[in-house]
């Protein structure tokens, strides 16, 4: 575990690089800052500057230099390093609405972006014109698109919604891949094709995530659960309800674990495995793991401001996040799962977990 602070803005989103030397960070607004870490200190050594609104979502390619964003401003960059500076390309999205999340497929032959224009655009590069274009999926979607995940074989791609629904659809692309072979959510998989549709959660599904094999898919709703769907056992759905405030994102690190935070400030670790058998493991942590100096005053309000809420005494809330967690990612991972993961938190810093926890 490892405690990094970025400032009191909140971090809205970030990614690691391939080898988990170098960070990107939204603040909350229409920058990216770019860290690496040098002498045990994080140096800013880049800043983007492209998007005129809010960044929502960043992703960095897993096997090769380039970021892809997206903002309110209902644009995309893919960000690519030349001679030392990050140049833009921007992606023909054709939405109306705020882009909302953005996640590389896993061959990074495509882009996801989720939006608010009830719309998933699929980008592609394409080489004659030297530009990425978009074809969009529909289907089902009846609010806005807050979380996505590929699977693991670059053409299944699953998304949650302000509509209550998780949904599994055909992301394939004639034009760039030969034509996918039969998994176990689908054999028939035009582009756009729904494959799988979930409708019975308690509120907007904020994270979800696919596990190492592609064989299962997690879920976290505004209702304070977690679900895991089997595709090995007819896609049964496994739902836990648990009394902690609603999770933001779910991260599966291995076949069979998987972690979620959200507005209790923590990360939590859960246990699957096979229909009927999920459960939470542990929180990950139970008590502040850091030690922090005596607070100035002016450092007891900015403690006030990041808990957006009043505290007589000025005690800090019993967790390393002061605030709730928007984000995990991975930052060390191959293809049996994820080993350490980070939590961005809306109160400006960034913890590493281990997820042998």
């Amino acid at each position: 575990m490892a405690f990094h602070s970025f400032g009191s803005d909140p971090i809205s989103c970030h990614a690691w690089n391939k080898d988990g030397s170098q960070v990107a960070i939204s603040p909350n607004n229409h920058l990216v800052r770019i860290y690496q870490k040098i002498d045990d200190t994080w140096s800013q050594i880049h800043e983007l500057r492209e998007h005129n609104g809010r960044i929502t979502g960043i992703d960095w390619a897993p096997n090769s230099n380039q970021i892809v964003t997206c903002a309110v401003d209902r644009n995309a960059y893919v960000w690519t390093l030349r001679d030392g500076v990050w140049k833009p390309t921007l992606v023909l999205l054709r939405i109306n609405r705020a882009a909302t999340c953005v996640k590389w497929s896993p061959q990074e032959n495509k882009i996801a972006v989720g939006s608010g224009s009830l719309t998933i655009s699929i980008c592609y590069f394409e080489k004659e014109n030297n530009w990425w274009i978009s074809k969009h999926i529909k289907k089902s979607i009846r609010s806005t698109v807050l979380s996505l995940t590929w699977h693991p074989n670059n053409i299944l791609l699953a998304a949650g919604s302000c509509d209550f629904h998780c949904r599994i659809f055909s992301a394939y692309i004639k034009e760039i891949e030969d034509k996918p072979s039969a998994t176990l959510w689908g054999t028939k998989m035009p582009f756009g094709e729904l494959l799988y549709e979930r409708g019975e959660n308690g509120g907007w599904v904020h994270g979800i995530s696919f596990s190492p094999s592609g064989q299962c898919l997690a879920w976290v709703d505004h209702n304070s659960s977690v679900y895991v769907a089997d595709s090995a056992h007819d896609k049964e759905v496994t739902a836990l309800r648990t009394h902690h405030l609603p999770f933001l994102a779910v991260l599966f690190v291995n076949e069979r674990r998987l972690a979620a935070a959200g507005h209790d400030c923590a990360p939590y670790l859960f246990s699957y495995s096979g229909p009927g058998q999920l459960e939470l493991i542990s929180k990950m942590e139970s008590e502040k793991q850091v030690t922090r100096s005596a607070t100035s005053a002016m450092q007891h309000f900015r403690n006030l401001d990041r808990k957006a809420g009043q505290d007589s005494e000025g005690e800090e809330v019993g967790t390393l996040h002061q605030n709730s967690i928007s984000q995990l990612s991975a930052v060390d991972s191959d293809l049996s799962g994820v080993s350490t993961f980070s939590s961005g938190g809306m109160d400006g810093a960034l913890v590493v977990w281990s997820s042998q926890n």
